[in-house]
């Protein structure tokens, strides 16, 4: 049967769809292709796939209007969901909150309902994020820490996504997987990512916006380790056997992080990104920003353990590729 991926048009989205499309997997991509950032840019993912793989199919929906999505999944047959779309972004959340409402709250129950009414419904796995960890300052952050202490509105949304998942998975049994994602980047990444905007202000000469005043460390996650994550937990579905999980369930339920289990500080990031680009950035030393946190550094025991998840790009690695994408999809010398 047809894996459903929502954000198929995302960054995450897109990557995980050409993986499990490159193993022979037919893909339901949806996506509303809203205007976060540009659309251009989520039609040059889509049009990736569809040209290179002929059992990816896509459809243009809004998963937060529950009769769209009902209507539009009609005709699919789908014992599998991969859900990424969200809206995304801390820092957006603080002057735009009903968005994050209506697409991680509503839009995430409704992916709950679909799923819970699929007879044969085998797992669904969804988007979490490194946010719901706050202000913690226990390192590394684990699935065993407490989360409910959120300091942005985008947090606050993903760990009510986790709630609202277990609830399901207690009342109807429903397996799920919620994947906590840190600091991802790669090829095909968001503009409104460090990584995005710093390469592209330094080829422009422009000067790059450092917050903190450059004291900040992040657990920088490849793209592709992010995808074999993901693809390993679609395929490890966590049994109903009222044992303790990941994340506290006793219900088919896990939590997992997932990033590089390496937290680099965030000058170190820019040095790295220098060297790819061959030229300086010039630095605009900042005060934090209103929800950022100043470390993540992921605790990944739990999905080692379970899964022998290992991820294997460091940023000495991952950022010269991106460099390279960035250079070819902007045709830029």
């Amino acid at each position: 049967m047809p894996i459903l991926v929502t954000g198929a048009a995302g960054f995450i989205g897109h990557h995980v769809s050409k993986r499990l499309l490159d193993r022979g997997e037919q893909v339901i991509g949806i996506d509303n292709l809203n205007d976060y950032y540009s659309v251009e840019l989520k039609r040059a993912r889509l049009t990736e796939l569809q040209r290179s793989h002929n059992s990816f199919s896509f459809v243009q929906v809004d998963f937060a209007d529950t009769a769209a999505l009902t209507e539009a999944l009609k005709p699919f047959e789908i014992d599998r969901v991969i859900h990424l779309g969200a809206q995304a972004g801390v820092r957006y959340s603080i002057t735009n909150p009903h968005a994050y409402v209506t697409s991680n709250l509503v839009g995430h129950l409704n992916i709950l309902e679909y799923c819970r009414h699929r007879e044969g419904m085998k797992h669904l796995v969804y988007a979490s994020s490194s946010s719901v960890y706050g202000s913690n300052t226990k390192l590394p952050f684990s699935v065993d820490d407490r989360v409910d202490l959120p300091i942005s509105l985008y947090a606050a949304t993903k760990k009510s996504d986790e709630l609202m998942s277990e609830v399901y998975s207690h009342l109807y049994r429903l397996p799920q997987t919620g994947l906590r994602f840190f600091t991802v980047y790669g090829p095909w990444g968001r503009p409104d990512m460090a990584l995005w905007l710093f390469t592209d202000a330094i080829l422009k000469g422009e000067p790059i916006k450092v917050f903190n005043h450059g004291d900040m460390m992040r657990d920088f996650t490849y793209v592709d380790d992010i995808v074999t994550g993901v693809v390993a937990c679609l395929d490890n579905p966590p049994p109903d056997d009222g044992q303790k999980k990941a994340g506290g369930s006793v219900n088919p339920h896990r939590v997992y992080n997932i990033g590089n289990h390496r937290s680099e500080p965030l000058l170190r990031m820019i040095e790295v990104l220098e060297q790819a680009l061959g030229k300086k950035a010039e630095r605009e030393l900042l005060p934090m920003q209103p929800g950022d946190v100043r470390e993540t550094y992921a605790d990944i025991t739990a999905i080692q353990s379970d899964l022998g998840f290992e991820p294997t790009t460091p940023i000495d690695v991952g950022i010269p590729k991106f460099v390279e994408w960035f250079r070819k999809y902007h045709q830029i010398d």
